[in-house]
């Protein structure tokens, strides 16, 4: 035997051998041990998402397709959609007790747990899509998030993002503030605090359950994301006015949560392909929204959809809201604070370089609405 094939097979056997150690909990044995395969794992993945909205469920089934390709099928992590486990907005609650190994869901859904958990997806008048993936890749966002997840015996991962959202179907024109006053809207996170601070009577419901209440009556007008997924609901058939900009979500990013002590239980291998898995998962749901929105959006409007631009006196009292909210916030809460008071420092230097070298270039090649 060549020398060259000897030390392949020396390097493999010692490979396998810390991976058989790293499962069992016990010390990696030496590179003179027995090779060993890495282990069959099997996972359960709760969502917040039916299956309807292939985009925003597709994310999770991205990741575990994935998984289970890089690994060769063995591991392998099923998704399910809300309601097949436990409810759209109950995932954390599994995730953080073991019920499911991991989830796929929204932090801000569970800002009364931490109100800190909104950065994770996004807060009003916040960052766009790239800016926001600048901040939690390369910014020490992530880190800031998981030290918030450690909390709850969590970690957590971006694994996908909506992009810069609509700003909700109406079934009567918004026009001005007094408008909003006892609106009854589904509207989670921050953004529906600051819509309450305005007056309006603010429900968080699961996707699944948007269209029906809003078909009824039950709520006034709701948000969802943007028009691929609002026309998968059925919204337009239940409200005809859709506004923008959703300025709560301008960059919005879903969490592929996991339990603590499952992740732990993982070789480094596994774990290494979850977290490439989710960055991929995280890219394409990006590119998937924006190719969508732009043919969605057209059938919409041919369909007779009107669309409707939030007038500056709203936008103005939302942003305004929307600043004392946060500064309240970091005031009460030493974890939101330091989360706020880095991601704050971010968001000014990068939305200064992002005037310079994007804004100008839009603002001059956009065509006219």
């Amino acid at each position: 035997m060549k020398r060259r094939q000897i030390l392949g097979n020396l390097a493999l056997s010692a490979s396998a051998a810390t991976v058989a150690a790293c499962t069992n909990g016990a010390e990696p044995a030496s590179s003179t041990g027995e090779s060993s395969s890495l282990p069959n794992v099997e996972w359960r993945m709760a969502t917040s998402w039916p299956k309807s909205l292939e985009t925003i469920f597709g994310g999770a089934q991205e990741v575990c397709d994935r998984v289970a390709a890089m690994t060769g099928g063995k591991f392998q992590i099923t998704p399910y959609a809300a309601g097949e486990i436990v409810g759209g907005l109950e995932v954390f609650d599994a995730v953080q007790n073991g019920s499911v190994e991991c989830g796929h869901t929204s932090g801000y859904y569970y800002t009364g747990k931490n109100r800190a958990l909104a950065f994770s997806t996004s807060v009003p008048f916040g960052l766009t899509a790239q800016q926001q993936n600048a901040w939690l890749y390369q910014g020490g966002g992530l880190e800031l998030m998981n030290e918030v997840y450690a909390n709850f015996n969590m970690l957590v991962f971006p694994a996908g993002n909506t992009g810069a959202q609509m700003g909700g179907w109406y079934k009567n024109e918004i026009q001005s503030l007094s408008d909003l006053q006892g609106l009854k809207m589904r509207l989670p996170g921050i953004g529906g605090d600051v819509m309450s601070g305005l007056g309006v009577n603010v429900q968080v419901l699961p996707g699944g359950e948007v269209y029906l209440a809003l078909e009824r009556g039950t709520i006034d007008a709701a948000e969802w994301v943007g028009p691929a997924d609002d026309e998968k609901l059925g919204l337009q058939n239940a409200a005809k006015f859709y506004y923008y900009p959703g300025w709560w979500e301008p960059g919005a990013t879903l969490d592929a949560q996991v339990n603590k002590g499952a992740w732990d239980q993982l070789p480094t291998e596994y774990q290494e392909i979850f977290r490439t898995a989710t960055y991929q998962a995280n890219a394409n749901m990006l590119a998937k929204y924006e190719s969508l929105n732009r043919e969605a959006l057209k059938r919409l409007i041919d369909g007779g959809t009107q669309l409707k631009a939030y007038s500056p006196e709203i936008l103005k009292a939302a942003q305004k809201g929307s600043t004392d909210l946060l500064n309240q916030f970091a005031s009460q809460d030493a974890t939101f604070k330091k989360v706020f008071d880095q991601w704050s420092a971010f968001k000014d230097q990068v939305s200064t370089w992002n005037a310079i070298n994007e804004l100008s270039y839009e603002s001059f090649v956009a065509p006219p609405s």
